[in-house]
């Protein structure tokens, strides 16, 4: 008992000695950080006082630093190991860690949901609280997805307007095949009754659109297969996965545990995060993965160009905005 009050109050104290130290890591919002890092066959580890990883190239090792202040989220992948005292630093600065297979899928489970994120307790109490008053109440939680869901089309919408790359291979929001799969999707959204329904329908609304991108780009056949080897599938998982950790830092930074989603709820307890990525999946992810395959990139070349749009359509202010947006409009008044 002696040794285990010891034990408690030591890593207390230590705790705060390592905020009040790293203060500066945190300096750059989640939101505005540039990087998002995938690795494979070397070692992370603190080097001089900084993250790097360790590269073995015949008889040749190279450290490399990662700028951890200005990353959201590390994958690792097949062949890698990572050291206690880099996962402490990683934790300070607030990066989210990820276990994967190789070429950045499947992602392993890192605890009890997939991702490892920083156990600090200086985050904000007034969402979880604000999501809380309205999320055991199903007509505010059925309303809650219907609202992330416009906010979807919304961002598929604006993104697509805007997005060159994407008229280069012929995708443009006001195609008569793209405008009439958005609007069977607002107008189900409108009339959707239960949380199943808004879940079929929006895959009806996906599966729509795969088959337009498939046949714009010429890609030839598609079907969506999770475990598939066809390049598109392989970047769908690879982008995907990518978003996952994105959403996963947005609502770390805002303080709301994964396990209260409004729609993937009932099957998987960190499904929050996948509410939350859908956001810009088939703005972002769901058209660079084909446009990629058709180029014939490999996976570094789409993983460059996914991330180079993440970072450009600022998809976690995105994620963020929502999710603020959904606790102030059904957040419960407080008793008087």
């Amino acid at each position: 008992m002696f040794i285990l009050g010891f034990i408690c109050h030591y890593s207390g104290e230590s705790d705060m000695n390592l905020l009040q130290e790293n203060k500066h890591l945190k300096a750059i919002l989640h939101s505005k950080r540039a990087n998002m890092y995938y690795l494979e066959h070397c070692r992370v580890l603190v080097h001089g006082g900084r993250v790097e990883y360790l590269t073995q190239d015949q008889d040749r090792q190279a450290y490399w630093n990662i700028p951890i202040a200005n990353t959201t989220v590390i994958l690792l992948g097949t062949g890698t190991s990572i050291t206690q005292a880099a996962v402490r630093m990683l934790s300070a600065a607030g990066v989210m860690i990820g276990f994967c297979g190789g070429g950045g899928t499947p992602l392993f489970a890192a605890a009890e949901i997939e991702w490892l994120s920083p156990q600090s307790e200086y985050r904000p109490t007034e969402y979880i609280q604000k999501w809380f008053s309205f999320w055991f109440q199903p007509e505010k939680r059925l309303e809650a997805a219907k609202l992330m869901q416009k906010h979807r089309l919304n961002n598929i919408k604006s993104i697509w307007q805007k997005e060159l790359l994407y008229q280069e291979y012929g995708l443009y929001i006001d195609d008569p095949a793209m405008e009439t799969t958005l609007h069977r999707l607002q107008k189900a959204l409108d009339t959707a009754e239960s949380a199943q329904h808004l879940f079929e329908t929006e895959a009806r609304a996906t599966k729509a659109i795969y088959a337009y991108v498939a046949e714009t780009t010429r890609y030839g056949k598609f079907t969506r297969d999770h475990s598939g080897g066809d390049k598109a599938n392989i970047f769908l998982n690879h982008g995907n996965y990518l978003l996952y950790g994105q959403a996963a830092a947005a609502l770390w930074v805002l303080g709301i545990p994964y396990g209260f989603a409004v729609m993937h709820g009932k099957t998987r307890r960190g499904a929050l995060v996948f509410d939350i990525a859908d956001l810009v999946k088939d703005a972002i992810v769901l058209p660079t993965a084909f446009i990629c395959a058709i180029r014939g990139d490999r996976e570094q070349g789409f993983r460059d160009t996914v991330i180079d749009l993440l970072t450009k359509q600022k998809t976690i202010d995105l994620m963020i905005d929502s999710l603020k947006t959904i606790c102030r409009d059904f957040a419960q008044p407080e008793p008087l």
